[in-house]
């Protein structure tokens, strides 16, 4: 996984509420374990026309003035079913932060364990986000992970992370690269640990 230290992005404003995982990614998209790909098909049925396929103009990931790594939706995001392909999809259109006042639980955990981080804010910070990304696209929000703030137009907030996964998160690791990690530790242990059978 990449590294997660400190994110400066312009950001893509989703002001809807309660974004259920097969609004991220639908059911029938869920053939592949591969997680590549996935990201094609994020938003799929808010992406596209259901009757031309064509990519709907109304909708935010289609409008060449908002990009960036970082979305920012409304409140509850990530609800309904615990699909770890929301996750995938995701990460696999380039977003590295999601921006909200709730995440679901099961989401965040899946969210972690694929290198995204999710960011919980206060819904007085977030509906200023909202605002003023959505009428100035251009305006960058800035995640430190080592301080766990969120900075925005000159306005900071702490956000709460597991110290296991921000370690994760910095260093880029799944949970197998952080036991490899700790390779020497372990061999040191089991060393020691075998020295006290002998006696």
């Amino acid at each position: 996984m990449q590294k997660l230290t400190i994110i400066k992005s312009s950001a893509i404003p989703l002001p809807v509420e309660n974004i259920d995982t097969d609004q991220i990614i639908p059911a029938r998209f869920l053939k592949s374990i591969d997680k590549k790909g996935f990201g094609n098909n994020l938003f799929r049925d808010w992406r596209y026309d259901v009757h031309t396929d064509q990519p709907n103009a109304d909708f935010i990931l289609n409008k060449p003035q908002y990009s960036g790594e970082i979305l920012v939706a409304g409140n509850n995001f990530g609800c309904g079913s615990s699909r770890e392909h929301a996750a995938w999809s995701l990460t696999d259109y380039g977003f590295k932060v999601i921006v909200s006042s709730y995440f679901a639980d099961i989401f965040k955990g899946n969210a972690l364990n694929n290198g995204l981080l999710p960011v919980k804010v206060s819904e007085e910070l977030l509906k200023e986000i909202l605002a003023d990304i959505t009428e100035n696209p251009e305006k960058e929000i800035t995640i430190d992970v080592e301080k766990q703030t969120i900075s925005f137009e000159g306005k900071t907030e702490h956000f709460e992370l597991d110290s296991y996964k921000k370690i994760c998160l910095i260093n880029g690791y799944d949970d197998i690269d952080f036991l490899i990690s700790k390779k020497d530790a372990i061999k040191e242990f089991e060393l020691k640990t075998q020295k006290v059978y002998e006696q």
